[in-house]
């Protein structure tokens, strides 16, 4: 499934992080079918676009953004992918949250629609889910994956 990076469409991304539907939740994991956490989700979906990842992940607690401080996820996303106004998001971008205003953004997940999202949740497996006002007023920051063709 791997494709040739300039081929990449909303579409492919989409289509791609809808195959990880159902897996289970499992920290630090990235293995479609068998568990993933957030990031493990958008770390399988660019393997399966480009190939290998373009960094190491270090391994994280489930407090690391609190323990640590700074825009860790942040500044990974944009070592590597585009940034996007978040008011722009179109499907396929990428969308980190912060749980609360002064927190460092830590969850991650992949835009399927205008009225859905798709991620991993602890406790539950990757799912699609609305993108609800909630979810909306968290948004920190959004990206898109690198040399993604326009629709």
């Amino acid at each position: 499934m791997t494709q040739n990076k300039q081929e990449i469409r909303r579409a492919d991304v989409v289509a791609t992080a809808r195959a990880w539907l159902g897996t289970p939740y499992v920290h630090q994991a990235s293995c479609l079918g068998v568990g993933c956490d957030c990031l493990g989700l958008i770390r399988g979906v660019w393997r399966l676009i480009y190939g290998e990842e373009p960094e190491k992940i270090p391994n994280y607690s489930a407090d690391w953004a609190e323990a640590k401080g700074g825009e860790t996820l942040h500044d990974a996303a944009a070592r590597w992918m585009m940034p996007v106004v978040p008011t722009n998001i179109e499907p396929g971008d990428i969308l980190l949250f912060r749980w609360r205003k002064n927190l460092p953004a830590k969850h991650v997940a992949i835009l399927s629609s205008s009225s859905q999202f798709i991620h991993a949740c602890e406790g539950l497996p990757v799912s699609e889910v609305s993108f609800s006002n909630w979810w909306q007023r968290r948004i920190a920051y959004a990206f898109k994956f690198p040399s993604l063709i326009e629709d």
